[in-house]
């Protein structure tokens, strides 16, 4: 049975949808589906009432993990991409206890935008209650002691100088290769040629990079949003009329569009984005040191 040689770790918001969808289109590269396992570093521990939709419970044990590889040919680059990997303590020596040859790649995001990102998710996707992003993170602490999922970790889920500090301690440094979102979103075909070559694939093939995935923001009309979340979340006529008449894919995608044509980007307000710079300083700084990167532009 097969086993992945490869694993994205992370970060979550920080472009892991995009790579999935990018290195699935290359023939030489085999990627799990659905996407996240999450076998390695799996809790199961979400708020009951906010895991309908999105939040899906993770493989638990490791003749599960394996079937999701089976339809392996001959795929040289076979490969999982798990957000939570970098995030959960333990799970680089799980790792490294089941695959001890596999490479790893981690992808970082500004930490405070990937904090606003990941709430701007949450409230799209109706599993975040409160519409104050200051609030939500005012609550943070006592929703992660409560057992709530990491994608409320607003904060928590950015500090990655401590979350890769445990690969490099479990890990060779030529097994790992950290990437940045900034270089994603400027030239993703460049970043993809590094990805390759990491991977020991072929470097002629060039794939469709138009299409982004998971966008989010705030709704234009909460009323139109409160009632889109009623259509396709609660039980319903139409939910079930649609259930019969057609594939999962199809509504899913039609969903997406529907609420995505009602969102809009909002800045975060600077007096937030100031005190989330202080927050994350000294992180990002130590981070600099272990990536040997300029990082200065993410205090600015």
């Amino acid at each position: 049975m097969t086993l992945p040689n490869f694993l994205i770790i992370g970060a979550a918001k920080s472009g892991t949808t995009a790579l999935h969808m990018f290195l699935k289109q290359h023939p030489d590269v085999f990627m799990s589906t659905p996407k996240e396992l999450r076998f390695f570093s799996y809790t199961g521990a979400y708020p009951e009432d906010l895991d309908e939709i999105y939040i899906h419970r993770g493989v638990t044990t490791l003749k599960e993990y394996k079937s999701h590889f089976d339809s392996v040919k001959d795929e040289k680059a076979i490969g999982e991409v798990s957000p939570m990997y970098l995030y959960v303590p333990g799970t680089a020596e799980r790792i490294k206890s089941v695959i001890p040859d596999v490479k790893l790649m981690a992808i970082l995001r500004n930490p405070i935008d990937r904090a606003y990102s990941a709430y701007t998710h949450a409230l799209r996707d109706w599993i975040e209650p409160s519409n104050s992003f200051i609030e939500a993170l005012a609550k943070e602490k006592e929703r992660i002691e409560a057992g709530w999922g990491m994608l409320w970790h607003y904060t928590n889920a950015g500090f990655y100088y401590k979350q890769l500090s445990r690969y490099y301690r479990v890990f060779e440094p030529n097994k790992i290769k950290v990437m940045l979102y900034d270089d994603l979103i400027s030239d993703p075909d460049k970043l993809l040629m590094e990805i390759f070559d990491f991977l020991d694939v072929d470097l002629d093939f060039t794939p469709d990079t138009n299409t982004r995935p998971n966008v989010s923001g705030f709704p234009k009309k909460p009323k139109l949003h409160n009632f889109l979340r009623r259509l396709f979340m609660d039980d319903n006529l139409i939910k079930r009329t649609s259930r019969k008449l057609f594939p999962k894919a199809f509504r899913r995608k039609v969903m997406i569009k529907l609420v995505g044509a009602n969102l809009e980007k909002r800045a975060m307000p600077q007096e937030i984005r100031s005190q989330l710079q202080e927050l994350f300083r000294e992180d990002i700084h130590n981070l600099e040191e272990l990536l040997q990167r300029d990082l200065s532009h993410w205090l600015k």
